[in-house]
């Protein structure tokens, strides 16, 4: 069984919403870092010489590739990824090897062979 790894930065309100969609969408956990900071295109807001940024979420969802494209554009949906500036990334890189699966692996090929 081969694996991806789905790292995704979402604004902290919405993390639960996402991992709940990425879930249902074929994921079977997730990890969350949270409080991370970032900066995009545009220069973060300030106000009296305070820096006004919303706190970001990094979330890891350790996903079996057949399910991972599907997974990707729901976490873009649910974290509304594309609809302004700002709003989280998400992206997707191969995982050579894992460990720790093994019972996973057996949830995960019922919802491969139903998926395919």
């Amino acid at each position: 069984m081969h694996f991806k790894l789905i790292i995704a930065l979402v604004d902290d309100t919405k993390t639960n919403a996402v991992v709940e969609a990425a879930r249902s969408a074929g994921a079977t956990g997730a990890t969350v870092i949270t409080s991370a900071r970032g900066q995009g295109l545009a220069r973060p807001r300030t106000f009296f010489g305070l820096t006004l940024e919303t706190q970001r979420d990094v979330v890891f969802f350790l996903v079996e590739e057949h399910l991972s494209r599907t997974i990707l554009e729901t976490i873009c949906r649910v974290g509304e990824m594309d609809e302004s500036e700002g709003t989280g990334i998400a992206f997707q890189i191969d995982v050579e090897d894992a460990v720790g699966v093994s019972t996973q692996i057996r949830t995960l090929v019922q919802r491969v062979e139903e998926a395919l």
